[in-house]
């Protein structure tokens, strides 16, 4: 809405945002330019954009803005009395998830996207618009654009109904509060795992992700399986600690089903991946390697799992978010001339991961193989028989207690997860969910992409040096490197502070009372009892572990300064008697 002039209006009068009333306003021509978010925003064009629609605008809907007014009033009570010049109601694009869309598109090579700026493509558009043409200059991004990267989006965002169902949400939480952990509400259930139905009759309360249904947490018998939202511990704090517990002292089960999934084959396909893997993957049928995908600059564009089922064969295994992503970068990557081909097989593949001191235990009661250490090592994968299913079994861990990720056939998921459940009764194995998984992880300080590790940092600065190959070349090995003789001039550090602070990322980190960086993730241990953080420690020249550990260090929460501890080493070893605090 645009005003008639108002008496007293200053030219200069700054901008403003009341979010709290879901409007903004400016000065123009000595009256106002006031608008809003609505909570219920009207689709439009539902059916395709009209072809002879030109920047054209649409008819005004006093009606429909009339809340937004009321809201403007209580803060700007001389609108009550304006004459109004003005209804503009015009077409903005919105995206699903409320950040725009940057990159080349993973399904068409040169075709570039730079699109859905979501009311701000103004006040991103210089930044943007430099960002894309280095993109189409360069081959690739300046820097790290991962949250707005078009390869962020993946099945769901085929179907225009889905989408759009999405995005009238996000458009809606333009201007609402952003709650910590908060999750979409609409278009769910969309991508469900075959024990979606039974784990939602134990309890969990789920989240989404790329479409998936994911459990988070469970919930004890008497409590709805609901988030409700604050900016302290949220309601979930205490059944998350009793799942974690379980992991660290007998075992739980993770419905892990989403991850994505991919097979390269070809009789070049040991070649190829060892030229885009970081790490060697040259090695026996049954080798489990855990990797990054480097780009030219040493930056880290992939972290996932690789299992050799053949030889001519790999079992790809990686992030839930990053199926697109990853398989762009892949498939991408594979050397000219050479014969492997890549293929998604996320949905062929159910996972359940079993984990927890009594994970053996539970295990070999359901099956004939001997999973023994000395028979089934650490780093190694098994086809193994559980109640009729042939279960692809491999040895690794995202949370720091001995287990499996169980792949198997979907058909057979209810099934085995019965049978594991029956063998697992005895020994106190439980159901647990996401936010377990996050917090053991982070005692463990295990690196997760797309914040502690990503485009703009290197392995060597994320501590996962000893997961480069030596004697071989791959993709930004030039880079690494020229690293490994200038050195590093940052590094990713764990800090712990008080528990009742909560951490969730972003918070600077003060070192001898200078600013050096900020948490790329938070969260809190059970274990060690202590709120985590980890974050990129920077400086102005080289520095080494010594440099870290020798600093004193705060963080700062909530515009208050919290001492905390700085560490370099993982707080939480299972053959440990004490922790790390």
């Amino acid at each position: 809405m645009v005003t008639e002039p108002i008496a007293g209006m200053p030219r200069d009068l700054p901008t403003l945002r009341d979010p709290d009333r879901l409007t903004y306003y400016k000065e123009e021509v000595g009256g106002l330019v006031m608008g809003g978010y609505e909570a219920n925003p009207i689709p439009w064009a539902v059916e395709g954009i009209p072809k002879d629609f030109h920047y054209t605008l649409l008819p005004s809907n006093f009606d429909h803005f009339e809340p937004l007014m009321e809201l403007a009033l209580g803060r700007v009570p001389a609108l009550e009395t304006a004459g109004i010049k003005t209804l503009t109601n015009g077409p903005e694009s919105f995206t699903p998830d409320g950040n725009f869309i940057l990159g080349e598109a993973p399904e068409q090579a040169g075709l570039f996207v730079g699109a859905g700026f979501n009311a701000y493509g103004i006040a991103a558009g210089g930044g943007a618009g430099m960002a894309l043409a280095e993109w189409v200059a360069r081959g690739e991004p300046p820097f790290d654009l991962w949250p707005v990267d078009i390869r962020r989006f993946g099945r769901p965002h085929f179907d225009t109904d889905w989408v759009r169902t999405r995005t009238v949400e996000a458009y809606g939480k333009h201007y609402t509060m952003a709650w910590p952990h908060e999750e979409h509400d609409s278009g769910r259930p969309c991508r469900k795992s075959p024990l979606y139905e039974v784990l939602k009759g134990k309890g969990a309360c789920f989240g989404e992700k790329l479409g998936w249904e994911r459990p988070n947490w469970f919930a004890p018998r008497g409590m709805e399986a609901k988030d409700i939202y604050s900016f302290g511990r949220q309601n979930w704090f205490e059944a998350v600690g009793e799942e974690h517990r379980a992991g660290r002292e007998a075992a739980v089960l993770f419905d892990q089903s989403s991850f994505a999934k991919f097979t390269l084959k070809g009789p070049d396909a040991e070649a190829a991946l060892n030229w885009i893997a970081a790490n060697n993957v040259a090695k026996p049928v049954g080798a489990l390697t855990y990797t990054q995908m480097l780009n030219d600059k040493g930056g880290i564009e992939c972290d996932l799992t690789t299992v050799r089922v053949a030889r001519d064969e790999y079992y790809i295994v990686t992030g839930t978010g990053f199926a697109t992503h990853d398989f762009d970068w892949i498939s991408r990557n594979i050397p000219a001339g050479m014969n492997a081909q890549l293929v998604d097989v996320t949905s062929a593949y159910a996972v359940l991961s079993l984990m927890g001191p009594k994970a053996r235990d539970i295990l070999q009661a359901v099956t004939r193989t001997d999973v023994s250490n000395a028979a089934f090592p650490f780093g190694t994968a098994q086809t193994i028989g559980i109640a009729g299913c042939p279960v692809r079994a491999l040895r690794v861990t995202y949370v720091g207690e001995l287990g499996w990720e169980l792949h198997l056939p979907t058909e057979y998921a209810t099934t085995v997860y019965a049978a594991l459940h029956a063998a697992g009764a005895a020994q106190g194995l439980r159901d647990a969910g996401y936010r377990a998984i996050e917090s053991m992880r982070l005692e463990k300080g295990y690196r997760a992409w797309g914040s502690d590790i990503g485009p703009d940092h290197t392995p060597l600065e994320a501590g996962l040096g000893w997961a480069l190959k030596k004697g071989a070349d791959f993709k930004g090995r030039e880079a690494i490197e020229k690293q490994r003789q200038s050195g590093v001039m940052k590094r990713l550090a764990g800090f712990t502070t008080a528990p009742d602070v909560v951490l969730l990322g972003r918070e600077t980190i003060y070192r001898n009372g200078e600013r050096v960086g900020w948490l790329t993730s938070g969260g809190y241990g059970y274990t060690v009892e202590r709120s985590i953080g980890y974050g990129y420690v920077r400086a102005n020249g080289p520095m080494d572990t010594a440099y870290v550990l020798s600093g004193k260090y705060e963080l700062e929460v909530a515009s208050k300064r919290v001492p905390c501890t700085v560490h370099m080493a993982p707080l939480y070893d299972p053959k440990m008697a004490r922790i790390k605090a």
